[in-house]
C-alpha cells in the first residue's frame, strides 16, 4: 500500500510546489511517452477546423467540393459520423487547390459559431437541443453577420491589404467573439451584446529576406484561442512561405502585440496544451508547392519546441482532449487522425 502511495503523494507534492507549467515540464523529462496515430473518421469533404464540445464528441468545418455542398458533421464517442449543418455556401475558384467555404468553428455556452470565409460571414445557431441523428439545418435556419464588408470598409492606413478573409476565431471574455482575418492580418472583436465589430488588434508582418516576393512579408493569422488571460494567434506568412519564419504572437487585452516565439513555418491552426502553451499545426513546407506528408504538430513550451508528430498530410485543424490526444483534420485525404501521447 505505501509503495502505491508514494509516487501519488509525490505527485501532489510536486502539484502543490510548482506551477502549472513547471509541473509538466517535469511529467515531459520523467516520462517523455510515445505517440500514437489513428484514423478516427473518413469520407469528410474538405475537412478544415474541429472543435470538441463538453460530452466528448469531435464537430468538422467541411469546405465541401464547390457546390454548395459545405456542411458541419459531429463525431460521436461511438465513432458515428452525422451531418449537423448542410448545403452550406461552397466554391471552388480555379485559382485555388482546393474548394473553399465553411473554415473554423467553436463552440461556447451551448453556441455553435461558424466562419464562411468565401462569404465572409460569421454563422451561429444555439445547439443546447441538438442531438446526434437529427434531421440537419441549413444555411437558413442559422444566424448571420456579414464580417467581409467591415473589414473592406475600414482604414488600415498603410497596411490595408484591401482584402478580407475571416479565417479562425474564439470566444473571449464576455462572450465576445474574436475573428482572425487572414487578408487583411488583423483580429477583429465582436461584442457579443451589441453584436457591433471593431478592430482589435493589428497583426505584423515581417521583413522578407530575401529577393523573391515583396519587401514585406504579410503575417496570414490563422489561428487565435484565449488562455484566460491574453490571446495567442498563429500566422501561415504570405508568399514565398519561407521556412522558419512562421511565428506565433501574444495579444493582451488591450490590443497590444508581442511575439511568444518564432522559428515556425506555415502555421494554420493552434490550441493549447495541457500547461496552457501553444500546440501549433504546420500545413507543409514549400518549395514546389506546398509537400505532402511535411505537415507537423509542435507544443511551444517557452524557449523551447517539442515536436509531437511530423510526417502528416496536409493538415488544417487542430483540437486537444484531455491531456495528451489530439484530433487533427487532413483536408486531402478526407479524414480525421487522432494523436495520442503517452
Amino acid at each position: 500500500m505505501r509503495a502505491k502511495l508514494t509516487p501519488l503523494l509525490t505527485l501532489l507534492t510536486l502539484w502543490a510546489t510548482t506551477s502549472c507549467h513547471e509541473l509538466f515540464d517535469l511529467l515531459d523529462e520523467l516520462h517523455p511517452g510515445e505517440t500514437t496515430v489513428t484514423e478516427y473518421a473518413s469520407g469528410l469533404s474538405t475537412p478544415f477546423g474541429l472543435e470538441i464540445d463538453a460530452k466528448g464528441n469531435v464537430w468538422v468545418a467541411e469546405a465541401g467540393t464547390g457546390n454548395n455542398d459545405g456542411r458541419i458533421s459531429i463525431i460521436t464517442a461511438k465513432d458515428e459520423v452525422y451531418t449537423v449543418i448542410d448545403s452550406l455556401v461552397s466554391v471552388f475558384p480555379p485559382n485555388e487547390p482546393s474548394p473553399l467555404g465553411i473554415y473554423h468553428l467553436v463552440i461556447h455556452d451551448h453556441m455553435l459559431w461558424m466562419l464562411n470565409g468565401v462569404e465572409g460571414k460569421l454563422y451561429w445557431v444555439d445547439i443546447s437541443s441538438f442531438k446526434p441523428g437529427d434531421a440537419p439545418l441549413l444555411a437558413s435556419d442559422l444566424e448571420s453577420q456579414d464580417i467581409a464588408p467591415f473589414v473592406l470598409d475600414y482604414d488600415f492606413g498603410d497596411v490595408d491589404t484591401e482584402e478580407s478573409n475571416p479565417y479562425n476565431l474564439t470566444v473571449g471574455p464576455n462572450g465576445d467573439v474574436y475573428i482572425a482575418d487572414a487578408a487583411a492580418n488583423a483580429i477583429i472583436r465582436r461584442d457579443a451584446d451589441s453584436g457591433e465589430l471593431s478592430v482589435f488588434a493589428l497583426i505584423p508582418g515581417i521583413p522578407n529576406p530575401t529577393e523573391v516576393g515583396p519587401p514585406v512579408i504579410d503575417a496570414v493569422p490563422t489561428g487565435i484561442v484565449y488562455d484566460g488571460d491574453k490571446f495567442m494567434v498563429s500566422t501561415l506568412t504570405g508568399f514565398p512561405f519561407l521556412e522558419n519564419e512562421s511565428l506565433i504572437y501574444e495579444v493582451d487585452m488591450d490590443g497590444n502585440v508581442s511575439v511568444y516565439q518564432d522559428g515556425f513555418t506555415s502555421l494554420v491552426d493552434i490550441t493549447l496544451g495541457p500547461d496552457k502553451r501553444p500546440i501549433v499545426l504546420q500545413y507543409a513546407l514549400f518549395g514546389q508547392g506546398f509537400g505532402p506528408m511535411t505537415g507537423r504538430i509542435t507544443h511551444a513550451k517557452q524557449e523551447e519546441q517539442k515536436v509531437i508528430l511530423d510526417e502528416i498530410n496536409y493538415p488544417l485543424g487542430i483540437r486537444r482532449k484531455g491531456l495528451g490526444t489530439y484530433y487533427v483534420t487532413n483536408s486531402v485525404d478526407g479524414i480525421v487522425q487522432k494523436i495520442t501521447t503517452y
